[in-house]
């Protein structure tokens, strides 16, 4: 059974299933076809299997022209998850958040595997890409499987391969990130290999799906905590009125031994704000704090507080207060030059603007509309920047540094700035830095 699934992996001949067609999912469909496999996308929400089979796309940073070249090529989206029988390979790509107590919510992942399992036969492999604390693929998904009848390792197959993509980053494409991939049996691992084989330049192969587990979260703790310092380290800076930009990049001179992150708001994004309490919560299973990365934690979830506190200052120091007071906000995406909205501290901020009692806008090149999220909804629609419309606004915000942004015409007609990003380099008497 494994060397026919080898096999058909190697030949290209095998189908592959991808289950959760978003900013993971489909640039990895995208790769799939490129590499000339056929590719079956298996998602829950029939907007977007719509949007797909009729050559659309819904992510910016993915072209509909791309969509309907894989139409071309055979690549078709259901909502109807009974067609993942016919599939050989099943590669799943959902969210893992966090939920109301800051705990891992798996119902993502494990409502996927449960939908997939009925209709399960032998001569599958299982690849887990979501983020998840180490044991999730051995001690949830497996059971699953078995359930069906199956055994892990002889009949079907299992493996977690982390996901790296990095929305809107042009140096790093799916082909070209180094990809992990952890088996649950040795031949698992031989399966697994063959599944990314043929699409990804280098693997890195490990001894358990545990280690795989353990390296994403190792991966975006090292951020988070890095972050966590420098967002520290700015409000140190700031109370002794030092430029922390100007300290970092001069820091960054040195050759060995440092490595420069830039402060901003919080944090953003679906892994970095969420991943390191994946493993905190199971550090707790075996008796362990892990303090280091639960402060790092509470440092950036605290930053969006600290922005607002910096704006209420500098409004009060004019004569107003954030109740009734107009403030856009600059940036609705986590990160500059993409579509991304996914745990954005920008939302966290209008949140924040609006319980204080302010009038809330947001101006983003990249979402024209506010798009609703679980815990998160505003009725806004982005503003267009002008010099009038700037000038309407008694604070401006700056939270996410787009390209897109004409910072000259911002620095001209608003009348007040709060910069988060480090933009405005030059004092001026109505730019703050957050």
């Amino acid at each position: 059974m494994k060397n026919k699934l080898i096999g058909k992996l190697n030949d290209r001949s095998a189908l592959i299933g991808i289950v959760g067609l978003g900013y993971v999912g489909l640039p990895l469909m995208l790769r799939f076809i490129e590499s000339g496999y056929r590719v079956l996308g298996l998602d829950i929400d029939p907007k977007k299997v719509a949007t797909l089979n009729r050559g659309g796309s819904y992510i910016e940073h993915i072209p509909a022209a791309k969509i309907k070249n894989a139409r071309k090529h055979g690549f078709e989206a259901t909502t109807d998850f009974s067609l993942s029988r016919k599939a050989d390979a099943l590669i799943i790509c959902v969210p893992t958040p966090l939920d109301e107590h800051r705990e891992p919510d798996l119902s993502y992942v494990l409502n996927t595997q449960d939908s997939l399992t009925p209709f399960m036969r032998r001569g599958q492999v299982v690849s887990l890409e979501s983020t998840t604390y180490p044991g999730t693929t051995d001690e949830e998904l497996r059971p699953r499987i078995e359930s069906a009848g199956l055994v892990v390792g002889k009949d079907a197959f299992l493996v977690f391969s982390p996901e790296r993509e990095d929305p809107g980053n042009p140096n790093f494409q799916t082909r070209t990130i180094p990809k992990v991939v952890g088996g649950t049996t040795p031949a698992c691992l031989e399966v697994g290999l063959a599944l990314y084989g043929q699409v990804i330049d280098r693997l890195v192969p490990v001894s358990s799906t545990r280690v795989a587990e353990m390296t994403k979260l190792l991966e975006n703790i090292h951020r988070a905590v890095n972050i966590g310092l420098v967002n520290e380290m700015k409000i140190v800076a700031d109370k002794m009125g030092v430029d922390i930009f100007e300290v970092i990049d001069a820091a960054a001179t040195k050759p060995f031994g440092f490595v420069p992150y830039r402060p901003g708001p919080g944090l953003g994004g679906h892994c970095i704000p969420i991943d390191p309490f994946y493993l905190t919560w199971k550090a707790r299973e075996y008796g362990v704090n892990t303090r280091f990365i639960e402060l790092a934690g509470e440092v950036n979830s605290g930053m969006p507080q600290w922005v607002i506190g910096k704006v209420a200052d500098a409004l009060n120091e004019r004569g107003k207060s954030v109740k009734g007071s107009k403030v856009l906000v600059l940036g609705l995406a986590y990160k500059n030059d993409v579509d991304d909205d996914r745990e954005s501290p920008s939302v966290e901020l209008l949140e924040l603007l609006k319980a204080k009692g302010a009038k809330i806008a947001y101006s983003d090149p990249h979402i024209p509309k506010f798009r609703p999220m679980r815990k998160h909804n505003f009725n806004l629609k982005s503003v267009k920047l002008t010099a009038k419309s700037l000038a309407s606004f008694d604070c401006v915000l700056l939270a996410t540094a787009h390209k897109a942004f004409d910072y000259a015409l911002i620095k001209k007609h608003a009348k007040l700035i709060v910069d988060t990003r480090g933009k405005y380099r030059r004092p001026s008497s109505k730019i703050v830095r957050a």
